[in-house]
């Protein structure tokens, strides 16, 4: 009996590792391999707005290198965003889901490999084996390893669909960083607009309130009416009001950039931007759009949306066929003063023979779901190769924009001009004089406007391309990973 028992233990492990040699090496996989989708084969976006001669120069065809932001070429931009980056709470939350992701692939890895489980039991038990009844303690101890052998990869495509979520996870993290790195930069340009308007604004009331102290002592003098002063009284009430708008814009946005950086804005307070801290680029890199479909992450979102559908299918596919399983046991029982090593390998085989047509219709409704994955996925790509068109348009728009403005201030600022000394000479009247400083007002506005947009819509094209923002979670986790090895 010890001779037996020894053999049995030594032969146990070896009949299982060449069960799962074989088994591993006569698996197959069925259902679709994925294939990335093919790159766009279309060279342009909008071939007027390419064309088109604007002040600033697209480089087509060039790829955006490093930081997109620092295009800016402000210091202050960086240390927020930086500041951001670190804090912010949805950042962090889709850093978290990341791993959650991680962690699932590798649970649904585990299943890839034999189960091996620990049992024991211990009882009292009766039995009649004669004409006496006995009773006598009872156990058993031991490990259980069971093997799905896979036959047709259903696992393997279960696990193929949890890295696909993982990268789908990844690449929402780089969508959370790339919606995150543009609201920063638009929210400072906000506040900056804001400063300049408000700047602007009160210039003017100072003007209002000049030309207010010289009415009135015209009207004390005899030589103009009191309604000339009441107009005066009336054109400084009315520019008042465009403060508390203005006001409103610039803490809108200075509470923006706090909540953005991860802090209430009680507990940090963004600094003041001014317009000209901010440089506009010159020269503007504009991938192709067979580039910029693989730098874009809602896209490649898309694409592992694409990929998870077809593991899916995948997955369907297999619960067509049989399912082996090998499992094999070694326990030591013992019942009253008796005592024995018992063994046993054991294969199962389960196969589909009649479900009513239930897994059929999951494959075929898989099947489908992968179809409307493909067209959501292509549907993405144009909607994305729109935005770019319509922001290289806005580009060009916006720089004809800013050159009428430019005129327009001019233009009003020689008509007030000529208006003040016509009035100071008595030539024409102070409504004149007013209406000559309203369209100053306005076109002064209009233009500090126009150049925020300028400086907004340079923002939306390096967010529309991608913003270089695919593969920031692999250089933040190769950051992480060389300063957990610093020694402390």
């Amino acid at each position: 009996m010890k001779t037996s028992t020894r053999f049995t233990r030594s032969a146990f492990p070896s009949a299982l590792s060449a069960l799962a040699i074989m088994a591993m090496l006569s698996a197959c996989t069925v259902g679709p391999d994925f294939q990335r989708p093919a790159a766009s084969s279309s060279q342009h976006y909008d071939q007027q707005a390419e064309r088109q001669p604007a002040e600033q120069r697209f480089d087509m065809g060039q790829r955006i290198n490093g930081d997109w932001w620092t295009a800016l070429r402000s210091a202050k931009l960086d240390q927020v965003m930086r500041r951001a980056i670190d804090g912010n709470l949805q950042l962090l939350a889709a850093d978290a889901t990341l791993r959650q992701a991680a962690a699932s692939v590798a649970a649904a890895e585990g299943s890839l490999f034999p189960q091996v489980d620990f049992a024991a039991a211990a009882g009292r038990q009766r039995t009649h084996t004669g004409a006496d009844p006995s009773i006598a303690n009872v156990y058993a101890i031991g490990p259980r390893v069971a093997f799905d052998l896979d036959a047709f990869g259903g696992l393997k495509r279960e696990v193929e669909g949890q890295q696909a979520l993982t990268d789908l996870q990844k690449h929402r993290y780089e969508a959370a960083y790339l919606t995150l790195t543009g609201d920063v930069a638009r929210q400072a340009l906000l506040l900056a607009s804001a400063n300049a308007q408000i700047q602007a604004v009160q210039s003017l009331l100072a003007n209002d309130a000049k030309n207010l102290d010289l009415v009135q002592r015209a009207q004390q003098s005899g030589s103009t009416t009191r309604i000339d002063v009441s107009l005066a009284e009336t054109r400084l009430a009315e520019d008042r009001t465009l403060l508390p708008p203005l006001a409103q814009q610039r803490d809108a946005a200075r509470h923006a950039l706090s909540i953005l950086a991860g802090k209430g804005p009680a507990d940090w307070i963004a600094p003041d931007f001014a317009l000209e801290e901010f440089a506009l680029p010159a020269n503007l890199p504009v991938s192709l759009p067979s580039e910029m479909a693989r730098n874009r992450p809602d896209i490649l979102q898309a694409e592992a949306e694409l990929h998870t559908a077809s593991a899916a299918v995948g997955v369907a596919t297999a619960n067509l066929y049989p399912r082996v399983e090998l499992s094999a046991s070694l326990a030591q029982a013992a019942s009253g003063n008796g005592g024995a090593a018992l063994w046993g390998l054991a294969a199962g085989l389960t196969a589909p023979i009649f479900n009513g047509g239930t897994l059929k219709a999951e494959r075929q409704a898989s099947v489908d779901g992968y179809n409307a994955s493909l067209a959501r996925y292509r549907q993405t790509v144009i909607q994305s190769f729109g935005q770019v068109a319509d922001t290289l348009q806005a580009i060009n728009h916006g720089a004809e924009q800013n050159r009428a403005q430019d005129d327009a201030l001019r233009a009003a600022g020689s008509s007030l001009q000529l208006n003040q000394q016509a009035y100071a000479q008595g030539e024409n009247s102070l409504l004149q004089v007013l209406e000559a400083q309203r369209a100053y007002q306005q076109a002064l506005l209009g233009q500090i406007r126009a150049k925020t947009d300028r400086y907004l819509d340079t923002v939306q094209l390096f967010v529309a391309l991608g913003g270089n923002s695919v593969g920031v979670f692999g250089q933040k986790l190769a950051t992480r990973e060389h300063a957990d090895q610093q020694p402390l």
